[in-house]
């Protein structure tokens, strides 16, 4: 048993910095954001609340510039200013926001925040025990593979999470009557609206590829626009 209380007392720290963290994240977000009220978002919002049957889709600007969206640990759904601006400036529809609404809605119904916490809290027992292992092996170079190898692991598990929301995004456009078309370009635009960094190994990539993810988006929709599609 005495063995065994480090790893214990790892436990319950990783535990309590999860809800430490979460708590941090939920106060920032709140300190940071004003409700969306752009009226040609909150429109395709609401259709989308309707196809769900829920009362509303909490959708708010965070004041900051790096295009992105997010879903925050209450449930409520973030566009950046730097998002919205964009739309203002013609680079993006509402239509291809609303997609981004419903695929931070699918991180919230599939209870990815909380898997992703705990994912995380693994890859850091996974590193603890690599290092310790490797370091015995590979005395200067055993810790950098360790981190390697569980940032690895950490990119595969969240790549797995945004198919997961891409594809309940493609049930609720669908089933709101808004089509997959601004899913699809808006994937397309994507790397030159974000600047995103060429040239990084696929596998560390937390982010499936751009044709990766039209692709999938195609093949579920090829399947459900035969039958009606229920976002659960």
């Amino acid at each position: 048993m005495i063995r065994l209380l480090p790893f214990l007392a790892l436990i319950l720290y990783a535990l309590l910095a999860m809800q430490f963290s979460a708590w941090r994240t939920k106060r920032m977000l709140a300190e940071k954001s004003v409700p969306l009220t752009d009226p040609a978002i909150t429109r395709l919002a609401d259709r989308m609340a309707r196809a769900l049957e829920i009362p509303e889709i909490r959708v708010h600007v965070l004041d900051v510039e790096p295009v992105n969206g997010l879903a925050g640990p209450d449930g409520r759904i973030y566009l950046t200013r730097g998002f919205v601006a964009k739309k203002m400036q013609g680079e993006v529809s509402p239509e291809e926001l609303a997609s981004v609404i419903a695929h931070e809605m699918g991180h919230v119904a599939l209870g990815h925040l909380r898997r992703r916490m705990i994912d995380f809290t693994g890859q850091n027992a996974v590193f603890l025990l690599l290092a310790a292992f490797m370091g015995r092996i590979l005395p200067f170079v055993g810790p950098w593979l360790a981190n390697a190898l569980s940032s690895a692991l950490m990119a595969k598990l969240s790549r797995r999470d945004e198919f997961e929301a891409d594809a309940y995004a493609t049930a609720l456009l669908i089933k709101s009557g808004i089509g997959t078309g601004p899913q699809k370009s808006l994937f397309q635009k994507l790397d030159a609206l974000t600047k995103s960094r060429k040239g990084a190994p696929a596998w560390l990539l937390s982010h499936p590829g751009t044709a990766d993810r039209i692709a999938a988006i195609e093949a579920n929709e090829a399947r459900w626009t035969a039958a009606p599609v229920q976002p659960s």
